[in-house]
């Protein structure tokens, strides 16, 4: 029988850096001393554990540390691993007081370590792995939970004009185009035939509702991908800015919501899931109130088309975690757990076709 993963241990932290991710200290050290106001070296690198995309760095320093975030070295899919516009929108972001750590500088010259990065603040925190909050209390987990609701309603309401992200994306048709764009990506990284993926493929742009709001979207907004501060149930960051665009909110916030509905993995290796828990017991609201807590803030509602919106976005994740599996393949994929996670892109699939059938899909 295969061991469970604790994911907690196995993606908290740093490791050393991956030999196909090598950097050049030296000619990093010097870009930092350039471009990084009061940066004083020298510094030294290791490679964070966690992350499926862009391989992300802890940069230290005798006096303070930074984060570096890299694109992938090697042939990538198009479109994808865009650090430039992750920089751009937590620059607009953090300018205005919304919690993303502060960037620094972004390099475009792939000659420094070999491709492009940003550098940003290391903020201290906690990262939940596991959706359950293993080790907290009802109370801290039920405090976590509305301010991570929050968080997101507060996204949703920017207007991306007055953040000078009006060009961010096409504001308009959202879910039509990331159904093209993660079916050529999937296609682009295939390893096995799912009957469920080309199913949903083909019934996807034929059942997707009209796009009623547009705004600043996330594409990957989850607890996993933000850190709560150290000593209260706030979200001190949000990272992994990678899927970020102008799009539909609900879109967005049924991603958020897959956490609610995602099959469970026996090994421990898939996204964490809250489904079969007992999540009164743990102080966390069930998808329902939860759902009309965004409602309040925001006055959109998730839940009249939510048999579609966890379809689409099941299949899309299936989409996502496809194209970790080619990385691990080709030997770029950021974490030593890709293959691992990469096998829920089956379990994923038959979960969005059964929401699809839900939803009306035949």
């Amino acid at each position: 029988m295969t061991a469970k993963l604790d994911r907690q241990s196995a993606f908290s932290g740093t490791r050393d850096i991956a030999p196909t991710l090598a950097i050049d200290v030296a000619r990093l050290d010097a870009w930092m001393r350039a471009n990084v106001r009061d940066f004083v070296g020298p510094a030294t690198l290791r490679q964070f554990k966690g992350g499926q995309s862009n391989p992300t760095f802890l940069v230290e320093t005798p006096h303070r540390a930074y984060v570096l975030r890299r694109k992938p070295p090697g042939t990538l899919l198009p479109s994808a691993h865009a650090v430039d516009r992750e920089f751009r929108v937590i620059s607009a972001l953090a300018a205005r007081g919304f919690p993303v750590a502060r960037p620094h500088a972004l390099c475009t010259d792939d000659s420094v370590i070999g491709s492009m990065f940003y550098v940003m603040d290391r903020v201290e925190g906690r990262i939940f792995w596991e959706p359950a909050m293993p080790d907290s209390t009802p109370a801290e987990r039920a405090a976590v939970y509305d301010d991570m609701n929050a968080t997101l309603a507060t996204l949703h309401g920017f207007d991306p004009a007055d953040l000078g992200l009006s060009d961010f994306g096409k504001p308009q048709a959202y879910v039509a185009r990331q159904i093209e764009r993660w079916a050529k990506q999937y296609a682009a990284s295939k390893t096995d035939d799912i009957a469920a993926m080309e199913h949903l493929a083909a019934w996807l742009p034929t059942a997707a509702p009209p796009q009623t709001r547009s705004s600043l979207v996330h594409g990957d907004y989850r607890l996993d991908n933000l850190i709560i501060a150290p000593n209260a149930p706030r979200v001190a960051a949000v990272l992994d800015w990678e899927l970020s665009t102008l799009g539909d909110p609900l879109a967005d916030v049924t991603y958020h919501l897959m956490t609610w509905a995602m099959p469970r993995s026996e090994t421990g290796s898939g996204v964490g899931s809250l489904a079969g828990l007992d999540l009164g017991a743990l102080g966390i609201p069930d998808l329902e109130t939860y759902a009309k807590a965004y409602t309040a803030r925001t006055g959109l509602d998730p839940l009249p088309r939510l048999e579609f919106y966890l379809a689409y976005n099941l299949w899309r994740l299936a989409c996502i975690l496809q194209g970790i599996l080619g990385r691990a393949r080709d030997g770029t994929a950021a974490n030593t757990q890709a293959a691992a996670v990469a096998a829920q892109v089956g379990p994923l699939a038959e979960e969005a076709w059964r929401w699809a059938r839900r939803a009306g899909a035949r």
